[in-house]
């Protein structure tokens, strides 16, 4: 009888640690692909607890349907049994759900797989040794298996309380690169140009990049290496003796990061290409997001503005009060020094009212950050001519609004790394100007990240979709109601973007053309 006891013991032990350890490797992938904020938690689990709306890979109209998911099934077990004093179901259900649950957040991941990094593994032997000193503390309880299975149910929480008490200690190893970084800036001496902005950041990184020419020694952060491991890992090992400009991207959660980020890295040029709701789940406003970013002019002697912006368009006079030079630019606004002027299928690049050239439109560049890009470039001391022969070097950036034509003919615009509502009316403006023949397809999870505006958001994209006669084609359930809501008619749905990208290839045919707008990593639901 005893031996038979230590057999199953063994086994349910064995059982709750598979549980949990699959549980750990769920939530870390989280926790990492969320840049190791602990309340992104609680976010994510409130997000893979609410139920789907409808089910996949089929047309119909979609209700407001509420399903009762395998997790809310296993929480009512839970309960029950506890109450009930069943332990050995307990352990049976809570095993069931570390192994299973949430349905759709996968342990390996499409998208963001996990990176064992120092910090990562760290995370996870804390986390885990003290999970195993609660399972084992417990043993010693009149329900010995209780604390095991609470910690394959609390992993969540654990993580959150880890990355809070280590984040002391990894703050003060971060330091330690940005102090490398810093004296790394001091000896080198480039010139840096930070830029910013809620969107249009990256394209006018690249954009400036390239009329700044190969013959220059020039280093601009990588992707989108804008917070601050991002940019002293960039100046560590690519900035070389000899580099003579340094395009450093900053990008912001939270009101003075980027003072945080200028303190170290001064740049000598700031450049803000636009303001919009993004990142309001945390940022709350667009008055918080337009403080947040002005931070990056307080070291700057020279301001570039988007002025086709018109909160950017108000920063001019407080600017030049505080004896900053301003150089404006933008495609639509008169006033600009710099204009990119759109003129059916040329662009007309102008300088303070002088035409410095044409050049064909390029499909997927949007002229506005390419008259940011110029303004910095002649701030930068190019010529006006150097910079006029170097605009055909100016070429799109991958995943922003990239237009192709597949082997079956089908045109594809790759749009999947914008992620805000500006960039998605750009975008459809894109697909409903192509001279195609047959369908039109709108792939999208929705815009993300938007706080109380987003639901909004994506049933004003539903709307544009349906006004502009596209298919809408939704990927996951994270805003399946809204953009529901919005196109009110029959569409489609997908739990994965390769789910998505496999109909397409299916169902459409020469003449047709698709539009890819954003692609949440498959850590959303």
């Amino acid at each position: 009888m005893n031996a038979a006891r230590t057999v199953l013991d063994v086994a349910l032990g064995l059982a709750l640690a598979g549980a949990f350890t699959a549980q750990l490797l769920r939530w870390l992938r989280v926790l990492q692909r969320e840049h190791y904020e602990p309340s992104s938690m609680s976010r994510f689990l409130g997000r893979w607890s609410s139920p789907p709306v409808a089910s996949a890979k089929s047309v119909e109209r979609f209700k407001n349907k509420r399903p009762i998911t395998l997790s809310h099934v296993l929480m009512v077990a839970l309960v029950v049994t506890v109450v009930t004093r069943v332990d050995l179901l307990v352990v049976v259900v809570s095993v069931a759900y570390g192994l299973w649950c949430p349905l759709g957040l996968s342990i390996r991941g499409r998208t963001s797989q996990l990176q064992w990094t120092r910090r990562l593994k760290t995370i996870a032997l804390v986390a885990t040794a003290a999970s195993l000193a609660a399972g084992v503390a417990g043993a010693f309880t009149v329900r010995p298996w209780l604390l095991a299975v609470a910690m394959v149910w609390a992993v969540p929480l654990v993580l959150d309380v880890t990355a809070r008490v280590l984040a002391p200690y990894e703050d003060r190893r971060a330091q330690a690169f940005v102090d490398q970084a810093t004296q790394r800036l001091r000896r080198v001496n480039p010139r840096v140009v930070a830029i910013t902005g809620s969107f249009g950041k990256t394209s006018t990184k690249n954009h400036l990049a390239d009329l700044l020419g190969s013959d220059s020694a020039v280093v601009a952060s990588p992707r989108s290496f804008n917070n601050r491991a991002g940019l002293s890992r960039t100046i560590n090992e690519n900035l070389a003796d000899g580099t003579r400009i340094f395009i450093a991207e900053m990008g912001t959660f939270q009101a003075g990061e980027i003072r945080a980020l200028c303190e170290w890295c001064p740049p000598e040029i700031a450049v803000v290409t636009a303001l919009g709701p993004v990142h309001l789940e945390r940022m709350k406003t667009v008055d918080v997001i337009e403080q947040a970013k002005f931070e990056i002019t307080e070291r700057a002697a020279t301001v570039v503005l988007n002025v086709d912006d018109g909160r950017l368009a108000r920063w001019l006079d407080r600017l030049s009060e505080q004896g900053k030079r301003v150089r404006t630019a933008g495609s639509l606004n008169a006033d600009a020094s710099v204009r990119v002027v759109v003129e059916g299928m040329n662009w007309t690049v102008i300088v303070d009212g002088t035409t410095l050239g044409t050049v064909a439109s390029l499909a997927g560049v949007q002229p506005t950050n390419v008259a940011c890009a110029i303004a910095t470039a002649l701030e930068l001391g190019v010529a006006e001519q150097e910079v006029a022969s170097r605009l055909a070097r100016v070429t799109p950036v991958a995943n922003r609004s990239n237009v192709v034509t597949a082997p079956s003919g089908v045109v594809v615009i790759d749009d999947t790394f914008n992620a805000n509502p500006a960039s998605a009316v750009a975008a459809l403006k894109l697909l409903s100007s192509l001279p195609l023949v047959g369908r039109r397809i709108v792939v999208t999870p929705g815009f993300i990240e938007l706080g109380r505006e987003q639901y909004s958001a994506n049933m004003s994209l539903g709307q544009k979709v349906a006004v502009m006669g596209a298919e809408l084609v939704v990927v996951g359930r994270t805003n399946v109601q809204p953009l529901v809501g919005g196109y009110d008619q029959p569409l489609r749905r997908f739990d994965r973007r390769d789910e998505a990208v496999e109909w397409v290839r299916s169902a459409l045919v020469a003449g047709d053309g698709v539009l890819y707008l954003n692609d949440l990593p498959d850590h959303y639901p």
